[in-house]
């Protein structure tokens, strides 16, 4: 099986184009080349495939083999594979994901796609939508105990759940051991993405992020978007604004517009191509358990 290996500022994935070829169990072939030190290593997998809907769609697989409903960092990087490659010469297409159609706009530099602006869509507030246990109107800054300590948590939905956590000294905290119990807190009933964020101005933020099936990324650019609405909804930036926020593999600048919408902006990254053999991951497939 051939793949490309890419990263969107860290967020890194194995890419396969499913026009050429075909992935059984992507869910356990997610978990077999993902592994860092047995595998490919990456944040997961994702398949570029032919659609109905759209000019092309995507499906992802987290580390831990569960299906992803959307991301923000593959999908700019589905957007510069899919031009540099010349699967398509526009500059604005659209993307099907498991949470909607997705609009790409493609900037190019010397004939390579440099950076990419998503349409996120609109957010997603209303509680039992996200989904979050809750019967309140919206999860704004609402207090959560995790492990014994309490935190002030905002909830939204980029196709995808996200809490949001303002606080100080991000770089201090230990993801590695209040990650898990915010992932699995019995408020979120599919899990949850978990943004630690501290506020520099009403226009920079810097965030950390856990993702649910994958851990500690370097970057997530749905949860750099839910951040920024939650970071409005708090009064820490404004609408219309666009706001620069620091991720631990680079920068994204993000604005939630009035109306709802929410655009990302920020670069994709083409590492390496490869070839997996087959016989490789037939071997590994009886081992692996899925999180599904």
């Amino acid at each position: 099986m051939k793949f490309s290996k890419m990263h969107g500022i860290g967020n890194d994935y194995i890419y396969v184009n499913c026009f050429n070829e075909t992935v059984a169990d992507p869910e356990k072939v997610s978990v077999i080349l993902s592994n860092r030190r047995f595998g490919i290593g990456s944040d997961g997998l994702v398949l570029i495939m032919p659609s109905d809907k759209a000019d092309f769609r995507m499906r992802i697989f987290n580390a831990d083999g569960s299906e992803a409903m959307m991301c923000g960092n593959a999908s700019r990087c589905i957007g510069k594979y899919v031009y540099d490659m010349g699967l398509t010469d526009k500059t604005d297409i659209t993307l099907e994901t498991n949470s909607g159609i997705k609009l790409l706009k493609l900037f190019i530099k010397n004939d390579k796609v440099d950076s990419v602006t998503v349409d996120m869509n609109k957010a997603i507030l209303k509680p039992c939508d996200i989904p979050v246990k809750s019967d309140l109107e919206l999860f704004v800054d609402q207090p959560v105990t995790v492990d014994g300590a309490e935190y002030h948590i905002t909830c939204v939905s980029m196709g995808n759940p996200h809490a949001i956590v303002f606080t100080d000294n991000i770089d201090d905290l230990n993801l590695e051991k209040i990650g898990p119990s915010f992932e699995n807190h019995p408020l979120f009933p599919n899990r949850i993405n978990t943004e630690f964020v501290e506020v520099i101005d009403s226009k920079t933020l810097k965030m950390r992020v856990w993702e649910r099936g994958s851990g500690e990324t370097f970057a997530c650019g749905t949860g750099a978007c839910a951040t920024v609405v939650a970071a409005v909804l708090n009064d820490f930036c404004r609408y219309d604004d666009k706001i620069l926020v620091h991720l631990r593999g680079g920068d994204l600048r993000i604005t939630y517009k009035a109306d709802g919408t929410v655009l990302m902006t920020g670069p994709a990254s083409y590492v390496f191509d490869g070839t997996v053999s087959d016989e490789f991951i037939n071997s590994q497939k009886e081992n692996v358990v899925c999180q599904l």
